[in-house]
């Protein structure tokens, strides 16, 4: 008899503090959909539809990376599950802490070498009231010198993309400082960022892709993904430590 799993669900959620908890097999449209009834988001903007354990795991991200930052930033607590079954939690909104790690920093990235991840503590933002995209030629040091304070840039293709969102009028105040054409690229930005197999920090090189701000580029070739021995240690060192959680 085949079994059929039921579907990912949002555990807990607080409008009032931002927050919510999420099962790690959430897809990022089913939890934009839930959280824009009560006017907020989470803000995290890759390519495609992936779970936000993939999002975790696979340290993905998008343009709003330049303000909002990537799921380090983003995910306050977390509980995995380790090699040998041993249920572990760190951070807010969880059911056992275990002293002394970060696991969602820990894991961010790790591509499933040190376990699986079984749900998230998300930190939240508003919707903002206004949002406007603007297009303009690739002068980043004009952008980063200013007092802008843009939520999203990117370059490519000899352009610069640059998208402010807030208040109607703070939006306005930045868009006409700026100057620019009004454009709305960010899903074919998205897709060439899906398109592009490497990820590497930007050195203020040419690349098909950058995001200044964290200064990440995204380039044509795949890059060897290096791991660090210290972190399998810590992996080894929370099978021993942490206390199984009661299912």
């Amino acid at each position: 008899m085949q079994t059929v799993s039921e579907p990912a669900r949002i555990l807990e959620y607080e409008p009032g503090d931002l927050t919510c908890v999420v099962e790690a097999g959430l897809r990022l449209t089913e939890l934009r959909e839930a959280l824009s009834e009560r006017g907020q988001r989470f803000s995290l903007d890759p390519p495609g539809d992936p779970t936000l354990g993939e999002c975790l795991l696979d340290d993905v991200s998008g343009p709003l990376r330049h303000r909002f930052g990537t799921m380090r930033d983003l995910v306050i607590g977390v509980t995995v599950v380790l090699p040998d079954g041993t249920r572990a939690s760190s951070g807010g909104k969880v059911v056992k802490n275990v002293a002394g790690y970060d696991l969602g920093k820990l894991f961010c990235g790790s591509a499933g070498r040190l376990g699986r991840v079984e749900r998230l503590a998300l930190r939240l933002h508003p919707l903002p009231a206004a949002a406007r995209t603007l297009v303009t030629g690739a002068d980043w040091p004009r952008l980063h010198s200013s007092q802008l304070v843009p939520s999203a840039v990117d370059l490519a293709g000899g352009r610069m993309v640059v998208l402010f969102e807030g208040s109607e009028r703070a939006v306005e105040a930045q868009a006409r400082a700026l100057g620019g054409e009004p454009a709305d690229p960010w899903e074919e930005l998205r897709e060439l960022q899906a398109r592009l197999p490497g990820r590497v920090r930007w050195d203020g090189g040419d690349a098909p892709l950058v995001r200044p701000g964290p200064k990440v580029a995204y380039v044509e070739e795949a890059q060897e993904t290096s791991w660090s021995a210290l972190a399998e240690r810590i992996g080894e060192a929370l099978s021993r430590e942490a206390p199984c959680s009661p299912s």
